[in-house]
């Protein structure tokens, strides 16, 4: 078994080859890409900070290129991968470190909490490092960001486009529900953009290394999914007025007369757009109209 311990240097790993050897073919299905450059596992760990304090889950263990990088830094980690092919490649290189937990199945379908509990319980600092796979990148983060359990950093790989969007100044065109839920909970940036060149097959679009660092209390005094429920209803049309986007919104429901009170106790010029509004500018929004309600 290779020494992977925190004073071992890491060995060299040909990717390829352990590709062939455990018969492994990527699934476009599950958006899997082969990352070619080591390198980039290593910026996502040195965003991370981690310490042996830190307790890690990685979503989309792949080949194990990250798990490596992680199980050298992390006091605890846990792998999850939802292909079965990959298994055998992660237990041969994990299977035996006391410190790394390996979980074959789809994070959306299980607890974070539990998860934890039953496989690296006990940590005082938890944090997620991940590849994710572009088709479910928003449902896994909110996955963790709306999490009970308090996660202090995510870094995660993902497609370019979303990660511009999550850190898209008020006012710009890709400014929108996925940068202010983003807010609410994280302060977020962006650490390194990834062409597409790095991996194997190559994709059509770029990626980029985003970096949330969470709060661990919200700021803001609202119930986050109103608040959410005020944003979605916003955006929906996104060209219009607040007073007509808010007020016409079937889904959202609320009376016109609401509305406006709402607006005009919050400071907020009811022909103001969507896209010119903070995060302190929903959340008051929201509060002004949950009172009304």
């Amino acid at each position: 078994m290779t020494d992977l311990s925190p004073q071992a240097p890491l060995p060299q790993m040909n990717l390829k080859d352990m590709c062939k050897r455990f018969n492994i073919r990527f699934k476009k299905s599950l958006g899997q890409n082969l990352l070619l450059d080591d390198n980039i596992n290593r910026i996502m760990v040195d965003a991370a900070r981690l310490s042996k304090e830190d307790y890690v889950i990685e979503v989309g263990a792949g080949l194990g290129a990250l798990t490596r990088r992680i199980c050298q830094n992390a006091g605890q980690v846990l792998s999850i991968e939802i292909d079965a092919t990959f298994m055998p490649c992660l237990e041969e290189q994990f299977g035996t470190m006391d410190h790394v937990k390996l979980f074959r199945g789809d994070v959306l379908n299980h607890s974070l909490g539990k998860l934890i509990d039953e496989y690296i319980p006990g940590g005082e600092t938890y944090k997620l490092i991940s590849n994710l796979p572009y088709y479910i990148t928003t449902p896994i983060l909110f996955h963790f960001l709306e999490s009970p359990l308090h996660f202090e950093r995510l870094v995660t790989m993902m497609q370019d486009e979303v990660g511009q969007r999550l850190v898209a100044p008020v006012g710009a065109e890709n400014y929108g529900i996925l940068s202010i839920a983003a807010r609410l909970y994280a302060d977020v940036d962006v650490v390194h953009k990834v062409p597409a060149s790095c991996f194997v097959p190559k994709p059509k679009v770029d990626s980029c290394i985003v970096r949330f660092r969470c709060k661990k209390e919200l700021t803001h005094d609202i119930e986050p999914k109103f608040m959410m429920k005020v944003v979605r209803a916003a955006f929906a049309q996104r060209r219009k007025t607040l007073r007509n986007s808010l007020t016409k919104s079937g889904a959202f429901g609320v009376p016109k007369d609401i509305v406006l009170e709402a607006l005009a106790a919050a400071g907020i010029n009811d022909g103001r757009r969507p896209q010119s509004l903070d995060l302190d500018d929903f959340a008051l929004l929201a509060k002004e109209m949950k009172s009304r309600i």
